[in-house]
């Protein structure tokens, strides 16, 4: 029903009622807010309020005008439609109805260039506009998300006590920090995105090589998963990995994992964290190769055709063969899932800190890592570590370097990634993410690499040029004359 005179006015309002708008409303409810709501189709807002109107007090509207006359000033209204030229649509109609001061937010998983850009169209219009991450999928909408705010710090001033009621708490904290100027909320989204894509893929990379080198049941894999989460592995994505293997299809009565098509899908947010990275210029390798990983596990009918052409896997072992006892290798496992994880974490921290110094967001890590602690799908125990190590050190040049950190690799899991892949290999089962991982760590600890021969060859065909490591200044080889060393 549409709000009247008589009726008290909403704290905050909800436009878009499927599953993420209508739990997120339902959520403010719960915390003792009026939420106005709102669907294009009215039908949807009528459901809601049908099936959850007795959780609190709603006002439900058939127009967008009659939603923004229900909100209290500054108007504050949460859009939770598809991203895109629907959320832009949203915006141009509730702009429209609002005046200024009022402020629009947009929930959903929108690029981060495109929060910018209608950060500064509504700022013409003196309306605030906040893109705001939103992660913990339906059940977080409902019961406490992790929210990443950016936009103008005013609109955080009125905001932030509302979404601090509706953010999850770890011993009493909001998982809600105002993140930064206008698309800020959004890029950090988008690479917790990012490196949620990286974890879920090397904790496939786990599952397999249990199931295919161990030779493990999917049951017993569960039962591995359960004890795992009680250690340094203790999260949500490794808790719900055990949910999965241990499910038994009904239909079939095989283990369902056995049951569904091995093709991974993807909405485009790790994508678009890797080709931001490539602009940054910031190695993302564990979020790449997880993005591959998905790609190629799509392309059905190209393995399908590598599959019938039986292309040669060369000399494959087993562990029996290769003198691997199978509890070490489970052990083994668990350490190079760790250090994996730790790897696509510190990139993803790698990412934001470039990101920030990029569109000056002054972005603070460790707020991340705090707000990360619950709610979100990458919720995890050694977050704490890592709210720990930027706040011994903000500046730390890679999450990697911090005390805490060291010491763990120290610890025997490095040794036990090497032989992991070494063992994969050897095998012939895919780990593209405890691979590039394990790479990338070698490099960053290598005293020299190959790029400069890069170099070199760059200078002979191109005149690039190269710095030497015995003086200052850029120089150039005449290669095909008298190899002449030529300073600039």
């Amino acid at each position: 029903m549409t709000a009247d005179a008589s009726e008290p006015l909403a704290q905050i309002g909800v436009v878009g009622m499927a599953v993420m708008g209508s739990n997120l409303a339902r959520n403010f409810a719960s915390k003792g807010h009026t939420i106005a709501i709102y669907n294009r189709s009215p039908e949807k807002t009528r459901a809601v309020i049908n099936e959850y109107g007795h959780e609190g007090n709603f006002i439900a509207a058939e127009t967008i005008e009659d939603f923004v006359a229900s909100l209290q000033r500054p108007r504050k209204a949460v859009i939770m439609v598809q991203a895109g030229a629907a959320t832009d649509a949203v915006i141009e109609q509730l702009a429209d109805a609002m005046e200024d001061g009022d402020i629009i937010i947009d929930g959903g998983n929108a690029l981060f260039t495109d929060t910018i850009r209608r950060e500064r169209e509504m700022a013409k219009r003196n309306r605030h506009f906040v893109g705001a991450g939103i992660s913990g999928g339906e059940e977080g909408a409902l019961r406490g998300p992790s929210i990443m705010p950016g936009g103008p710090v005013e609109s955080w001033e009125t905001l932030g006590p509302l979404l601090e009621d509706i953010a999850a708490k770890v011993d009493g904290t909001p998982c809600v920090t105002h993140i930064g100027p206008d698309g800020a909320g959004h890029f950090v989204k988008m690479v917790h995105n990012g490196i949620e894509y990286a974890d879920m893929q090397v904790i496939g990379e786990a599952y397999h090589l249990l199931r295919y080198a161990a030779g493990l049941a999917p049951a017993e894999i569960a039962d591995i998963f359960t004890e795992w989460n009680k250690g340094d592995l203790d999260s949500y994505l490794i808790e719900i990995t055990a949910e999965v293997l241990r499910q038994v299809d009904a239909r079939t009565g095989k283990p369902f994992i056995d049951v569904i098509v091995d093709a991974a899908g993807q909405k485009g947010t790790g994508r678009w964290t890797v080709k931001e990275a490539l602009d940054l210029g910031v190695p993302t390798t564990a979020i790449g190769e997880a993005v591959f990983a998905r790609a190629l596990s799509s392309a059905l009918a190209q393995r399908e055709a590598a599959t019938e052409a039986e292309l040669p896997a060369g000399e494959l072992s087993t562990l029996e063969a290769l003198g691997v006892e199978k509890t070490a290798f489970i052990d083994d496992v668990r350490r190079a899932l760790y250090a994996s994880k730790l790897v696509a974490y510190a990139q993803g921290f790698d990412e934001i800190n470039a990101g920030s110094a990029e569109h000056n967001w002054d972005i603070k890590p460790g707020d991340l890592a705090r707000i990360w602690r619950g709610g979100c799908i990458i919720r995890a125990k050694f977050l704490d570590r890592i709210t720990e190590a930027y706040e011994n050190d903000p500046n730390l040049p890679s999450l990697l370097l911090d005390p805490y950190f060291t010491g763990e690799l120290q610890k025997g899991l490095v040794d036990a990634w090497r032989r992991v892949v070494v063992v994969a290999t050897q095998l012939g089962l895919p780990v593209p993410v405890f691979a590039s991982s394990l790479s990338y760590y070698d490099s960053l600890r290598a005293k020299r690499l190959p790029a400069a021969l890069i170099q070199g060859q760059r200078d002979f065909f191109g005149a690039h040029t190269y710095r030497r490591v015995d003086m200052e200044g850029t120089f150039h080889t005449t290669w095909s004359g008298e190899r002449e060393e030529l300073s600039y």
